[in-house]
């Protein structure tokens, strides 16, 4: 998506494709060791001895990954003026090394804010889907919008 969004952009129903990424070991390893470093997160066999089933990424690195997706989609190419937070974040089923990750982000609502007429908020749900069409992760959040006024 290169063009430009806008608040107005923006409609209950509307589906966003957020595209792909690849998850490595390498990847896993080297967020797992700076900002979650449980074993399952660190070392192969850790990983296959735990529920988890293999190197897992850290479930922080996965809603990462969905913010990069998020903002390599549309979201630098928009008028976002942040979030106030994540309503609901769920972690489905462990991402796994070699996984590959596809997230769609579908429009809830949109609204004008009662207090600041120049923004408008946005509830998403964000599902994020490994290469078998499992979920692996479910976000629910507003972000906010810029109007086309604001921009102009």
């Amino acid at each position: 998506m290169d063009t430009f969004l806008t608040f107005e952009d923006f409609h209950p129903g509307n589906s966003i494709d957020l595209g792909t990424k690849t998850v490595t070991a390498a990847e896993i390893i080297a967020f797992a060791s700076e900002f979650d470093p449980q074993p399952f997160h660190l070392d192969q066999e850790a990983g296959r001895d735990s529920i988890l089933g293999g190197l897992a990424a850290s479930g922080w690195h996965t809603a990462g990954i969905l913010m990069r997706l998020l903002c390599d989609a549309f979201l630098v190419r928009s008028s976002s003026m942040g979030s106030p937070g994540i309503t609901s974040l769920k972690w489905r089923k462990p991402v796994l090394a070699g996984d590959t990750l596809s997230a769609r982000g579908d429009v809830l609502s949109a609204r004008r804010s009662a207090s600041r007429p120049d923004m408008g908020i946005v509830d998403f749900r964000f599902t994020v889907t490994n290469q078998n069409d499992e979920i692996v992760l479910v976000q629910e959040n507003p972000i906010l919008f810029g109007t086309r006024e604001t921009v102009s």
